[in-house]
């Protein structure tokens, strides 16, 4: 049990430094940065800038932080641990990438639920629900990067609202990617197998938008209709039970946190093409074998105490 919470205090360690590595740059240089955000760019992050598999990590090191409370039982290491789920927090607002944050929201309303119903703890699920209502109000108004984001955010909403093609974009492109995986696996319900998918899904490009920029034309942003794209309703069918696997694994750690992980990971997949890159895919299988590990171990330390005399 000491060595796998050395491992997840490394863990918090590696991540905690590069949120230092990011927030360094920013500082260097908070003017650019700000405008930035009004041009769908963001902190530069470690993982070669990618903000998006960065920012679901740091949202794991917030449930890590949470974790380790329910063995640790020093006064001061459990002080240490909350203050790194503060900072982890804050730092997710900062960067202000969505994946991070709505993967931090569901992991609090998952947490606060489980609190009241499990352990019947209404002090800790009113405050779970309290920092989920509370964070985003706060940071619109403290935290230039969030509100730059989320101005952003509703100036390109209202392109796709009109269905308008906006010059690079971000959920517009998305959207339309979206659309043409969508029509892709409509019209070939048996697939078009990997390396046509960008072939059939240029059909809806020519049609629909004819002078979207090369830039702005990406692979269906979705891990379903990817899947579904390369190998028709069977492969939407099985990647739906292989991401369903995990809900009903029995791990000997609390379950809240095992959810937590899987449920942020369908929710990322379901918009984002995270396992078609090599972070995304490493960061997914070490999580998952890391938690099953540590929670297999668990189990195998309270059987082992409960056969001694």
């Amino acid at each position: 049990q000491k060595q796998w919470q050395a491992v997840a205090a490394t863990f918090l360690l590696v991540v905690f430094a590069g949120c230092c590595w990011s927030l360094l740059h920013y500082f260097q240089n908070m003017a650019a940065v700000h405008e930035g955000y009004l041009r769908a760019k963001t902190l530069l992050t470690p993982l070669e800038n990618d903000h998006v598999r960065f920012s679901w990590l740091v949202s794991i090191a917030v449930m890590t932080c949470f974790l380790l409370n329910h063995f640790v039982k020093t006064k001061k290491v459990r002080m240490l641990l909350w203050c790194g789920a503060v900072f982890f927090s804050v730092y997710l607002h900062v960067l202000s990438a969505r994946t991070g944050m709505i993967s931090l929201y569901i992991f609090l309303l998952l947490y606060a639920g489980w609190a009241l119903w499990q352990n019947k703890n209404s002090k800790v699920a009113a405050l779970l629900l309290l920092a989920f209502i509370a964070l985003p109000l706060f940071a619109y108004y403290a935290v230039p990067t969030f509100q730059n984001r989320v101005r952003y955010l509703v100036y390109d909403f209202s392109f796709v609202k009109k269905a308008e093609y906006l010059p690079g974009g971000n959920d517009g492109a998305r959207v339309m990617s979206l659309k043409a995986g969508w029509q892709v696996l409509r019209e070939n319900p048996l697939g078009v197998g990997a390396g046509d998918v960008m072939h059939e899904a240029d059909k809806w490009y020519a049609h629909h938008v004819p002078d979207v920029l090369s830039t702005d034309k990406f692979y269906p942003s979705s891990e379903w209709l990817l899947y579904g794209a390369f190998a028709g309703w069977i492969g939407v069918v099985l990647f739906t039970v292989v991401m369903a696997a995990p809900f009903f694994t029995t791990v000997w750690l609390p379950k809240i946190f095992w959810m937590a992980l899987h449920a942020t990971a369908a929710f990322s997949f379901a918009y984002d093409m995270g396992l078609e890159v090599q972070y995304g895919i490493f960061l997914y299988a070490f999580l998952t074998f890391w938690w099953w590990k540590w929670g297999r171990d668990e189990r195998r330390k309270t059987t082992d105490a409960k056969a001694l005399p």
